[in-house]
């Protein structure tokens, strides 16, 4: 039986992990700051990588065992994942750090793969004033503790936007209560625009295959180009909420055009360009050589509305990410200018 540590383990990509690993029947240890329930099934520890002496109880549990594998979430000041890595280089077989393609200088061409050029970020910096740079630096700075203190054992896997149950930024949940709503959607052009994406379920999985077998260094994980669509992708929220909303195809100039901001005001959606070569059009053809499995599109947004319906209130929101959607009057706005 695989012995695991989650750091984090009770939201979004972190839960997704924990819950993976115990329905494969290993032994999932959670250590994290208490806010938030941990899956049933597993031991939590408590502790704030933030705060001296928070590290007090998992160096304990790690003088007492140690684990097989450590799945990593962290995406705040990398400090924190330079002494946790330090602390447990020791005590675990392999250290799986969940990092972001935002670690790649922008703006990303299309078609870039893991040789491609890397934002400048020492692993004790903390993050800057500017939210995306900031993101970007923190997670590269996290590489590089992990490097430092695994070497060819850890594995660095540089997500791209993930979707799924248990979201906690808002993205695809806030397209599927718009969509609830019922009415005419703003639908951002061209409907054939080609999305990538990945489920956390499958960045779960592919996550601790890959570190079972001991792959070492940075793989992008996303899904393969042209994986869905914007189309596929909003006409499944239609079907599945049922709400019979009617959405208006409005090609990208207009939206722009009213102030509109791409992945913001309207979450996932990036018109043709710089923005969309960078986010929407990576190489993954390293992680699927490796494995990569993505679900289908229609099948991410179902468990994703059963999830949300199941809440009883509100999705989740982390409280250092900005809210995402567009203001109901500036979609009726934009929605009238484009019918005159």
């Amino acid at each position: 039986m695989r012995r695991l540590l989650v750091l984090g383990g009770t939201e979004f990509v972190g839960r997704a992990v924990a819950e993976d690993a115990l329905a494969r029947g290993w032994e999932v240890t959670v250590f994290h700051r208490g806010r938030h329930a941990p899956p049933p099934g597993v031991a939590a520890l408590r502790g704030d990588r933030t705060a001296g002496g928070g590290l007090t109880a998992l160096e304990e549990a790690a003088a007492a065992g140690g684990w097989d594998i450590v799945v990593d979430t962290w995406s705040g000041a990398p400090s924190a994942v330079r002494d946790t890595a330090a602390l447990l280089a020791p005590r675990v077989g392999h250290y799986a750090y969940v990092s972001s393609r935002s670690v790649y200088s922008f703006p990303a061409p299309a078609g870039l793969d893991e040789t491609g050029p890397l934002v400048d970020a020492p692993p004790d910096a903390p993050p800057d004033g500017d939210a995306d740079a900031g993101y970007a630096r923190a997670k590269r700075g996290g590489e590089l503790a992990v490097e430092a203190a695994f070497g060819d054992r850890g594995l660095l896997v540089r997500a791209g936007l993930i979707l799924g149950p248990w979201e906690n930024i808002g993205r695809l949940p806030w397209w599927l209560l718009r969509v609830a709503r019922g009415g005419e959607v703003l639908a951002p052009g061209p409907r054939d625009l080609a999305l990538q994406y990945v489920d956390a379920r499958d960045l779960a999985a592919w996550t601790l295959d890959a570190a079972e077998r001991g792959l070492g260094g940075a793989y992008n994980l996303v899904s393969p180009p042209g994986h869905t669509t914007m189309g596929e992708l909003l006409e499944s929220c239609v079907r599945v909420t049922g709400s019979g909303a009617v959405l208006r195809w409005t090609d990208p100039e207009p939206i722009l055009a009213a102030g509109v901001r791409p992945w913001t005001d309207l979450p996932v959606w990036a018109p043709p360009g710089e923005l969309h070569d960078a986010v929407h059009r990576g190489d993954v053809s390293r992680a699927v050589a490796a494995g990569l499995r993505c679900r289908p599109v229609g099948e991410t947004v179902a468990d994703t509305w059963a999830w949300l319906r199941g809440l009883g209130g509100e999705p989740p929101r982390r409280p250092d990410r900005p809210a995402v959607g567009l203001a109901p009057g500036k979609e009726a706005e934009v929605l009238r200018a484009v019918s005159d």
